[in-house]
């Protein structure tokens, strides 16, 4: 999350297998509510978008990723933990180089010592049913 007035440059890939995609699993604990996203993370100073989302699935969940290719900028404006949050999202499809990935049910990842999340394969009819609620929902354009 970012700091209060701050808005935060994020790399997030989106990656498909047939009728499902590989997300990662939060919780708001205010809302007391779970919702999915697409992995990725935060660019560093002087680092590409592009470079970045391909650290950031190196780092998390040691996955290299092949056929990259740009969607788009989305601006997301939330609220999650209580607090008001903004991201620009720097929007890529991607796929696993590895095709292991896309045997797993899921995952267990940290982005840091303290967080762990979970990572798995959703059928995207389950979103579009309101079973699970994927953020930010903008992303249905890119499905």
């Amino acid at each position: 999350m970012n700091k209060p007035g701050e808005i935060r440059l994020l790399a997030l890939g989106l990656i498909r297998d047939g009728e499902r995609i590989f997300v990662s699993e939060g919780y708001d604990p205010v809302k007391q509510e779970t919702f999915y996203r697409a992995l990725g993370g935060g660019v560093d100073f002087g680092e590409t978008s592009r470079a970045a989302l391909e650290r950031e699935f190196q780092e998390e969940i040691q996955a290299d990723l092949t056929n990259i290719r740009y969607l788009g900028c989305i601006e997301n404006l939330f609220t999650f933990s209580g607090r008001q949050g903004h991201e620009i999202i720097q929007l890529y499809q991607c796929d696993f180089a590895d095709s292991k990935f896309y045997q797993l049910e899921s995952l267990i990842f940290s982005e840091s010592e303290i967080h762990k999340h979970k990572a798995l394969w959703i059928d995207i009819d389950r979103f579009k049913s309101g079973e699970f609620r994927l953020v930010p929902e903008v992303f249905f354009e890119y499905l």
